[in-house]
This record gives structure tokens, C-alpha cells and sequence, in this order.
């Protein structure tokens, strides 16, 4: 039953009307708890953050593997380095630490408390500086051979006038094999 107001126009009814404020103040709640546990999840990543600028302080200035920073989103994610973030579990109050791999995204640690993420980070930016390590250091060659005095090195010449005598030879014999054949 429709209701209709002083300019003449029809109204929706008052139950309706009422369903759809109640309808907003709830999408309303909803968008504000999301946003409430967003800014959860910011806040402890920020304090995860501020208790890495220790360890961080202590790489040596050269290194340049690591690059840390917050980023905001859908999921907000406290980034290591190019490969690996720490993020916030389903509960919004486990830390998980992973790393991107080329079979897919692997858990390094997931914990609750702060210290054990600290730990975890650590070790994870000590073996990725042994790695980089290793990738620096440069193999030794292998010495190459210097020739002996009065030893001349072989040269490639004869056994090219050797492939190109038994190649004239098999090339003279096909054809006269061809031209008996013809006969």
C-alpha cells in the first residue's frame, strides 16, 4: 500500500522504507569492520616493520637485495624483497611469512607472536645473503696448457687434405659405380 505525500507524488511504503535504512546502516557496519580490520592488519605489520629496522640496520650498505615497505590493498603485505612479503593470516592475527617460487608461493613461518617473525626474517635474510655470496664469487678458470719449447702444436691442415682425398675418392667411385650401372 503505497502512501502518498504532499506533492502527490507515491511514497514507498513505511515498512520498506524502513527495511531499506535498516538494510544501509548494516552495509554500513559491514564496510566499517572491514575497513576497522584493514586498519588492524596495517597497524600490526607497522609494528612487525619497526621491529625489523634492527636486523635491517645491520645489513652492510652494499647489499642491495632487500626492499622493505607496507602495502596497502585488500590485503596489506609487509615486503622482504622482491620475492617474499609477510602478510596476515585468515584470523587477521597470525603473521605469514612467504616467498614466491617458480612452483607457486611457499609458507616460510607463520607465527603470532612478533619475536618468532623477527627470528624468522632473520634467518631467511641470512641465507639470502649467503646466496648472494656464492653467486658472486667467480670460479677459477682452468690453466690453460702453454705449448712446451721446441714442440710444435699440431695444426688442423693435414687431416683437412686427408677428408678432402678420401671425399674425391668416394665422390670418383660413386660415379663410376652409376655409370657401369647405366651400361
Amino acid at each position: 500500500m503505497a502512501e502518498q505525500n504532499a506533492d502527490g507524488k507515491i511514497t514507498a511504503p513505511g515498512r520498506l522504507r524502513e527495511a531499506l535504512h535498516k538494510a544501509r546502516i548494516e552495509a554500513a557496519d559491514r564496510t566499517s569492520v572491514v575497513v576497522d580490520l584493514r586498519d588492524a592488519e596495517m597497524a600490526r605489520l607497522e609494528i612487525l616493520n619497526e621491529a625489523l629496522d634492527p636486523l635491517f640496520s645491520e645489513i652492510p650498505a652494499g647489499v642491495e637485495l632487500f626492499d622493505r615497505g607496507i602495502s596497502q590493498g585488500d590485503a596489506p603485505r609487509l615486503w622482504i624483497d622482491a620475492i617474499s612479503h609477510i602478510g596476515m593470516g585468515r584470523d587477521k592475527r597470525t603473521y605469514r611469512f612467504v616467498q614466491d617460487t617458480r612452483f607457486g608461493r611457499t609458507v616460510l613461518a607463520e607465527t603470532h607472536d612478533v619475536p618468532s617473525m623477527v627470528n624468522a626474517v632473520t634467518d631467511y635474510i641470512a641465507r639470502r645473503m649467503i646466496e648472494r655470496d656464492q653467486a658472486l664469487v667467480v670460479p677459477a678458470l682452468p690453466a690453460v696448457q702453454q705449448p712446451r719449447m721446441g714442440h710444435k702444436p699440431r695444426g688442423a691442415f693435414w687431416p683437412f687434405v686427408l677428408g678432402v682425398i678420401v671425399g674425391v675418392v668416394a665422390l670418383f667411385a660413386v660415379a663410376l659405380f652409376a655409370s657401369l650401372r647405366n651400361l
